[in-house]
């Protein structure tokens, strides 16, 4: 093939072509300042006046006509190929943009039937944009047509592959700011094509869409030379497309010569891969749009240059109400694009306008893919019985829980592999969290090189692993938002590198939720292994528990956290995430062997309640409160309590003793505070209102404290997790470094349960005995004292 660097040829568009797409951008430039400045007087009908101005300016016009430019081209080329499209639009603050051009194309008014495609409908529009009770500056959930919320920069290009995954007949074109394009997420994004198969998936088309500046400072990539950026490109794999200038008709000939030679050249990789005449991983086309910043728009402004500068960024001219001569400009400005020939008396855009808006659903602001629960099908889970453990006894069988899961997944995976909207993505550690009965279905996503030692490589695999924890992330939010399943299976400690992204999606979700015309997606589903209470090969780097506390801090209606204490409670918890909607699950769960506590019946009760006493693990007799409750959160802190329990019952049987398994973090607030939180008469019968509770935690102890801080029995809850102490160290010097441990839970219960301290003092003595030995016991022999690790549950 020519990889040659080269310019898009010119077109030469026919006049009437270039006279109709010219008024479209010109209609959308016209709407889009209209709603950044004008709060009345929608047409021009008379003249400006002050207060036909907002009187808080708010917008971004900088990216504004570029974006205009690429969806009034990208209207011609769905139109005339009948392509199936979808944009994802990443400079920031563009909404001006795509709100004025899906009102042209009516999907807005189909939307929202009270903004009409009219005098009254265009005066709505103008009135909400950044306008208390209406909409935001961004392209947000709001937008028709959008999937990916623009107001945090590096997650497009991510998100369009993850849209175009499993659907071989979407074209996604994604609008790349270079401010943006200045972000790890979007320079880890170019990769992405390495991924991206021509006969499974569909195509992604960049436009790294260059105007010079950020807010206050030039564009890195806008500064190289055309050679240097061009080998850039060509290094990631594309083939540059070079579209460059600010006479407006040379530019409409070079932009739809550039995307014609585009989608020539993706339906020739497609057709070629498809009949297995190539199979080499192809060259994909890229488009760089050099234009001004703020095109258009003022030249100068109070002496000083604005177009083509930064100072176009935001909103140009900023005194309309206080400056006639400001006031003058901004009317100039929105006659320059001659609104009388754009819209009639009615303010109904004329026939030209619309020349190439596509029809139906091939309309950019209509696209299904765009609204995902409209193409969303059940998933076919299994069974759980055909993959759960056998529990003859509690806490004597071992079993991997992520192992046990692994099976469930993989014939997901299997039973999805006609219609593959199922796909599991994490970076570089499937195997290693024991999922690795998924290359049973399926295999890894690859289409670079591969080698005779390369192992689970298919080009049509649905297993996603790269080691950037952000492509991770924008992949599986792009394939959900375009209705379809998956899992992201991390390294617990690891998942706060994308803390940014999720708050993001949590937000669109809590958003989507409120809009009725949004259908419900497949929930954003975590699995967080190898976690901090077992690092073996590790340890401290990799010991942070506290991406539960970020995502508890999030919108209520949307999170939910599961720790789930054995293998049938993780298969449990699992089946009921993936079937759900609309929501930003975090399950935490081990991948080394645990102990098996609850039968699959036992363990699908004690996941409904999500918080249980297990009746069989205490001493109370039901004739009275307990003295005491152990409750705990978590695989590893389960374990500690139980044996703490163990210890209680054979040293103080008289001793009642209540044990109490949390297996859903948010049951622990109010219910005024969360859905699934327990009222407080069921928080007190569970905890009680004044008997000491000691909670094993599996994250950071103050997290346990702020969501049971307005419970009456607060005052006497003793919290034990984690602490930041660490190292790689044995699996139970780890508890015992962090005070989490069997012996410690004991000693808290004989300091903490009133009149036991004084009768229980020699049993103190032994487990702080108990402590010393075990430290002296693992610097001799690098392995946890016997009774440790030969445990198992007495009762």
């Amino acid at each position: 093939m020519d990889d040659a660097p080269r310019p898009a040829a010119p077109r030469h568009l026919e006049p009437a072509e270039l006279q109709a797409l010219d008024a479209h951008w010109r209609a959308a430039n016209y709407l889009a300042v209209g709603q950044i400045y004008l709060l009345a007087n929608p047409l021009l009908a008379e003249p400006l006046r002050p207060e036909h101005v907002k009187p808080r300016l708010l917008g971004h016009w900088g990216t504004t006509p570029g974006l205009n430019l690429v969806y009034t081209h990208l209207n011609r080329v769905i139109r005339a190929r009948a392509l199936d499209a979808l944009c994802v639009w990443g400079p920031g603050h563009g909404g001006p943009a795509v709100l004025a051009n899906s009102w042209l194309d009516g999907t807005y008014s189909d939307t929202y039937p009270d903004v009409s495609r009219d005098r009254s409908g265009m005066a709505k529009l103008f009135r909400q944009f950044s306008f208390p009770g209406g909409v935001p500056s961004h392209v947000a959930p709001e937008t028709p047509g959008s999937i990916h919320e623009g107001g945090e920069l590096g997650y497009s290009l991510t998100h369009a592959y993850g849209a175009a995954f499993d659907t071989p007949g979407l074209v996604v074109t994604c609008v790349i700011g270079d401010g943006e394009a200045e972000t790890g997420p979007l320079a880890a994004s170019w990769h992405a094509n390495k991924f991206l198969d021509p006969v499974h998936d569909g195509a992604v088309l960049p436009v790294l869409h260059l105007n010079g500046y950020k807010i206050a400072n030039p564009a890195v990539l806008a500064r190289l030379p055309q050679d240097e950026l061009d080998a850039l490109l060509r290094g990631y794999g594309h083939n540059p497309i070079h579209v460059t200038g600010d006479d407006p008709a040379a530019v409409h000939d070079a932009m739809a010569a550039a995307l014609d030679q585009a989608l020539d050249r993706i339906a020739d990789i497609q057709r070629r891969a498809r009949s297995e005449e190539v199979r080499d991983r192809p060259r994909w086309p890229a488009i760089v749009l050099r234009t001004p910043k703020g095109w258009t728009g003022p030249h100068e402004v109070d002496g000083v240059p604005v177009e083509g500068t930064w100072r176009a960024h935001q909103v140009p001219l900023s005194e309309v109400r206080e400056n006639p001569d400001h006031l003058r400009q901004l009317e100039a400005w929105l006659r320059s694009y001659r609104p009388d020939e754009l819209f009639d008396a009615a303010g109904r855009p004329r026939p030209e306008v619309l020349a190439y808006i596509p029809e139906g659903a091939r309309r950019l602001g209509a696209s299904p893919h765009a609204n995902g629960g409209l193409l969303l099908r059940e998933l076919p889970v299994p069974p759980l019985d055909r993959y759960a453990v056998k529990v003859e006894r509690p806490g004597t069988a071992l079993h991997e829980p992520t192992r046990v899961l692994g099976g469930l997944l993989a014939a997901v995976m299997a039973a999805t592999a006609e219609r593959r909207d199922f796909r599991v993505v994490g970076p570089d550690e499937t195997a290693s969290n024991r999922l690795d009965a998924l290359y049973t279905a399926t295999g890894k996503a690859w289409q670079a090189e591969t080698l005779d030692t390369d192992e689970h490589l298919a080009r049509d695999g649905r297993v996603m692993e790269v080691l950037s924890e952000h492509l991770c992330q924008g992949w599986l939010e792009g394939y959900l938002l375009t209705g379809r399943h998956g899992l992201f299976a991390s390294y617990e400690a690891f998942a706060h590198v994308v803390d940014s992204m999720v708050n993001q999606h949590i937000k669109w979700l809590r958003t989507a939720r409120r809009l009725p015309w949004r259908r419900p997606i497949a929930s954003l589903n975590y699995l967080l292994t190898s976690h901090v209470w077992r690092q073996d090969h590790n340890g401290f780097s990799h010991q942070d528990p506290g991406f539960v506390d970020h995502i508890l801090d999030k919108s209520p209606e949307v999170v939910r956290v599961y720790l789930p204490p054995d293998a049938n409670t993780l298969l449990s918890v699992a089946d009921h995430a993936l079937r759900s909607r609309d929501y930003v699950n975090v399950i935490v769960a081990g991948k080394q062997p645990g102990f098996d506590w609850l039968t699959l019946d036992e363990a699908r009760a004690h996941c409904a309640r999500g918080v249980g006493s297990w009746t069989w693990a205490g001493t109370e007799d039901g004739s009275r409160e307990p003295d005491v409750v152990l409750a705990c959160a978590g695989d590893v802190p389960t374990l500690e309590t139980l044996a703490a329990a163990g210890l209680l019952r054979h040293h103080l049987p008289e001793l009642a003793v209540r044990v109490v398994n949390v297996v859903d973090m948010t049951r622990l607030l109010p219910r005024d505070a969360h859905p699934h939180g327990m009222p407080d008469f069921e928080y007190d019968a569970v905890f009680t209102r004044d008997r000491p509770v000691i909670f094993a935690y599996h994250g950071y102890p103050w997290l346990i404290h702020r969501l049971a801080y307005r419970r009456a029995g607060h005052q006497h809850l003793h919290v034990r997790g984690y602490k930041e102490e660490g190292t790689t160290t044995t699996p139970f010097d780890m508890v015992v470094r962090n005070d989490l441990d069997r012996y410690r839970l004991v000693m808290d219960v004989v300091d903490r349960v009133p009149g036991l301290a004084v009768r229980a003092v020699a049993l103190r003595q032994a487990m702080a005995d108990a402590r010393t030995r075990h430290h002296a016991w693992i610097r001799a022999h690098g392995t946890d004292l016997p009774e440790v690790a030969d445990w198992t549950w007495p009762g």
